[in-house]
């Protein structure tokens, strides 16, 4: 698809400078960026490139400075960053609207539920009783469970499996590979050694807006739901075990993971690689730095923890401090014990 300047400046509210008719077709890296692709200023790490990159449009923060005559057309707005973040999504939201019908071979239940412009892709299995709202796009290979119900504009993408009785809501993405309601991991352990295995009957419920990076595991609770809330943000490579509840607007890095029954607040930070073992709570607004071990509950919001095991922030960053000043500070020690030494030896003589 093509569109002009003047077209792209309505979609972002911005102001133009130069040819409003010059048509993109592509996005691209102002520092590679080519004629009829789109870029974008928003780090002044890379002004250098404005100058020379042979984009044919480029959006900038509308107090950017001119050193130079300038090639490309301008389109000016107040945040070059999230003007360019929203484009993008506008732009993948035209495509997927493209998306609609049904591809073959597929396999639908006949009391399975399809709302209008619903997009699924070959080889998929739609189960019993499962409820697609408007726009929904199921991509190839994905897995949906009986009586799992998907609200609107929700997208899955290919490999997904979806088990029975979760619930999917509106203005969702889910990436490829994510697995949403497998079993928690809930054993017994009998007087022989041996572990008998706790069936798991509750559910997963993801609330709208919310997005799961790829290879995600997401596990249905003992009883109840597994609750992820409006607006959380799950990395590529998370798990999130049985009965866990994350909170409004919570971010998880990549590769970090949550044991059972434990609730995290609304708009917690959590860095890549943390571990957060089970049934304590994490307070809203907390900040978990990458590669932690939470052992215990973060009772205080807006407070901030590092290391394994966490503890607060900025007397773990004292700790590593006077850590790196130990080698000094044993030679300052040796130092003034020669000097008792010393001392105590002239008293006695």
């Amino acid at each position: 698809m093509q569109f002009s300047a003047a077209q792209i400046a309505v979609l972002i509210n911005g102001k133009l400078e130069g040819d409003p008719e010059v048509l993109v077709n592509n996005f691209g890296k102002i520092e590679e960026a080519q004629a009829g692709q789109l870029a974008f200023l928003a780090n002044p790490k890379y002004e250098e490139y404005l100058y020379s990159t042979r984009a044919s449009i480029i959006i900038v923060n509308d107090n950017q400075v001119l050193k130079e005559k300038i090639n490309a057309t301008l389109i000016l707005v107040p945040d070059a960053y999230g003007a360019f973040a929203s484009l993008l999504s506008k732009y993948q939201e035209m495509m997927n609207q493209q998306l609609t019908g049904i591809q073959e071979p597929v396999y639908i239940s006949k009391t399975a539920s399809l709302s209008e412009n619903v997009f699924i892709g070959a080889f998929a299995y739609i189960g019993n009783n499962v409820k697609l709202g408007k726009n929904v796009k199921i991509y190839p290979q994905v897995y949906i469970g009986d009586d799992v119900s998907i609200g609107d504009n929700t997208v899955i993408y290919p490999g997904v499996k979806i088990y029975h009785r979760c619930v999917i809501g509106a203005q969702v993405t889910i990436h490829a590979g994510s697995v949403i309601g497998a079993d928690g991991f809930g054993f017994a352990p009998q007087a022989d050694g041996s572990f008998k295995k706790i069936p798991q009957m509750g559910n997963v419920v993801i609330e709208d807006y919310v997005e799961v990076g790829s290879n995600a595991t997401i596990d249905r609770a003992t009883i109840g739901s597994t609750l992820i809330k409006k607006g959380v943000k799950l990395d590529n490579l998370i798990q999130i075990a049985h009965n866990v509840e994350i909170g409004i607007n919570t971010v998880i890095a990549a590769q970090s993971g949550v044991s059972g029954s434990t609730k995290l607040g609304k708009n917690v930070m959590v860095g890549g690689q943390v571990g957060i073992v089970g049934h304590i709570q994490i307070a809203d607004g907390s900040k978990i730095n990458a590669q932690s071990g939470v052992t215990k509950s973060m009772k205080i919001p807006n407070s901030a923890v590092t290391g394994s095991p966490a503890f607060d922030y900025t007397s773990a960053l004292r700790a590593q401090a006077a850590a790196r000043k130990l080698p000094d500070f044993e030679k300052r020690i040796i130092e003034l014990e020669k000097l008792i030494q010393q001392f105590l030896a002239e008293k006695v003589s």
